[in-house]
C-alpha cells in the first residue's frame, strides 16, 4: 500500500532523514520506533507531503505522491494524526470532526460522524464542548476521530500516547486495534515501544535518521538490543 524508498530530508544543513526505506502492506499495523530526534515525525511529515525529500520515492497505492500537495494526499486516502493533537481549540468537538470531512461529500458526513462517535463515545458526550476545554486524552481521541472523518485507507499516527495517563494509553491502543480490525491500515510512530510492538505486525527502528533494524514486531520485542534501548531491559 505504501512504499518509501531511500528518502533524504534536510532541515537546512541538518540531514534529518537518511536513506529511509520502509513499506506498509494493506491491513497491517506497522510501527516506527526510536528515541527523540531520531527522525520519526520527520518521516511521517514527508510521507504526508508537509516536508519534501531531496531524493528517493514515496508511493501510495502505486502512485508517486512525493510531488503531490498534502490535501490531495488526504483525498487519496492517506491521513495523519499529528504529534501534539493540534485540534482546533476554539471550535467545538463536532466542528472539529466536520473539518476532517472536507474531502467527503456532504451527504456522507452524518454517517461518518456516527461512526466517529461509535469509535469514541466520549466525543458524542462532548460534541458541543469547545475542544480547548477537553482533557489531553479527549483531545487525542478528537484528533483521531477528525482524521477518520476523511475515510482513510492508511492512517498515520504520530505519538498518540504522548502525555497520557497509563489507563488512557491502553484505551487509545485499544481503539487503534479496533480501527485496524475495521480495515484501516496503520503506520504508528510511538515512543512507548512496548505498547507499539504489542499491537504491531511489523516494526522499524530508527536511529539518528536511519533505519537500523526491521522485522516482525514479535521478534523485535525479544531482541536484546531493542530491549536495552527501548524496553528497559
Amino acid at each position: 500500500m505504501l512504499k518509501v524508498t531511500n528518502i533524504n530530508v534536510y532541515y537546512g544543513a541538518i540531514h534529518a532523514v537518511k536513506d529511509v526505506t520502509l513499506e506498509v502492506n494493506e491491513g497491517e499495523i506497522v510501527t516506527l520506533i526510536g528515541a527523540n530526534g531520531a527522525g520519526k515525525s520527520t518521516t511521517l511529515q514527508t510521507i504526508s507531503g508537509l516536508l519534501r525529500s531531496r531524493s528517493g520515492n514515496i508511493s501510495f497505492l502505486d502512485e508517486n505522491i512525493g510531488v503531490i500537495a498534502p490535501h490531495k494526499i488526504v483525498e487519496r486516502g492517506l491521513a495523519q494524526v499529528p504529534e501534539g493533537r493540534r485540534v482546533f481549540l476554539r471550535m467545538t468537538v463536532r466542528e472539529n470532526l466536520e473539518m476532517g470531512a472536507y474531502t467527503q461529500k456532504a451527504s456522507g458526513v452524518a454517517a461518518d460522524l456516527e461512526h466517529a462517535y461509535a469509535l469514541f463515545p466520549r466525543l458524542k458526550e462532548r460534541q458541543r464542548q469547545v475542544a480547548g476545554t477537553l482533557s489531553g486524552g479527549e483531545q487525542q481521541m478528537l484528533a483521531m476521530g477528525r482524521a477518520m472523518m476523511s475515510r482513510p485507507k492508511l492512517l498515520m499516527l504520530d505519538e498518540p500516547s504522548m502525555g497520557l495517563a497509563p489507563i488512557l494509553v491502553e484505551q487509545i491502543f485499544d481503539i487503534i486495534t479496533e480501527m485496524n480490525r475495521e480495515g484501516v491500515t496503520i503506520l504508528l510512530v510511538e515512543q512507548n515501544a512496548q505498547m507499539a510492538l504489542s499491537v504491531a505486525n511489523r516494526a522499524y527502528v530508527l536511529e539518528t535518521g536511519g533505519i537500523v533494524l526491521h522485522g516482525d514486531a514479535s521478534e523485535l520485542i525479544g531482541n536484546e538490543d531493542v530491549k536495552r534501548a527501548y524496553l528497559g531491559g
